[in-house]
């Protein structure tokens, strides 16, 4: 392998191999059961969804670009089909209702950690304060971090009825510390019930839309509903 071969091309050459072996492309979840081991989790899931692997660390995944935001320049806009867009400072952000949960994190590279511990703002609260019109159905969200060979942002895209689940967070605390800048410090959304590159790191835009668009992966291969445990890794 080429050391001048970067993430983004080796992930694209991954997706390839997968889709020709069939894994978890254009899964239909409906009259389906879910797939994993172990005790159900609080949602009635297996604990660990199917094909996914224990780790006590939590490995790092970027696109070759650590922002380092400070949260004195740190903005997060929010807009697109709502009633009352905003751009929020760190501290309009954190004068929002906080709230503290342990939930669990996937990562479709096959890793999962169990029970980690946040703080942060849900984001059914910031859909409340900016009042979705009623053809929104999806949102595109946007990090800070860029390909840092094509400079194109970090993007994804969620359908907003899996966005306002009650533990999809913005959070900015884990395991009782501030969010690592590594894994998205100071901001980042997780999705515990979807593979967690759905949880934009580093978020600075929220966009709401009335039609799916495809994010950074999505656009390079990887599925748009993402669900763990159906296997709902790549698209066809």
């Amino acid at each position: 392998m080429s050391e001048e071969d970067s993430l983004v091309e080796r992930r694209m050459r991954y997706i390839e191999r997968q889709k020709k072996l069939g894994h978890g492309v254009d899964v239909r979840t409906e009259g389906l059961k879910p797939e994993g081991s172990g005790k159900p989790n609080r949602h009635g899931m297996p604990a660990l969804p199917v094909d996914q692997r224990l780790v006590t660390n939590w490995p790092v995944l970027d696109l070759g670009d650590v922002p380092n935001v400070a949260t004195s320049a740190w903005r997060l806009d929010i807009g697109g089909l709502v009633e009352n867009p905003v751009s929020l400072s760190w501290a309009d952000f954190m004068a929002l209702p906080q709230v503290d949960d342990t939930s669990d994190f996937h990562c479709v590279t096959g890793w999962s950690r169990l029970d980690n511990r946040w703080r942060g703002v849900r984001f059914r609260t910031l859909a409340e304060l900016v009042i979705p019109k009623e053809n929104a159905t999806h949102i595109l969200c946007t990090g800070y971090d860029k390909d840092f060979r094509s400079g194109e942002p970090y993007t994804t895209n969620l359908a907003l009825a899996r966005a306002i689940d009650e533990d999809v967070l913005l959070v900015h605390t884990w395991e009782g510390a501030p969010l690592p800048r590594e894994h998205g410090g100071p901001c980042r959304m997780i999705t515990p019930r979807l593979y967690a590159w759905k949880g934009t790191k580093w978020i600075r835009g929220i966009e709401f839309l009335d039609r799916n668009r495809k994010g950074f992966w999505e656009k390079r291969g990887y599925s748009n509903t993402a669900e763990p445990w159906f296997n709902d890794r790549y698209a066809s």
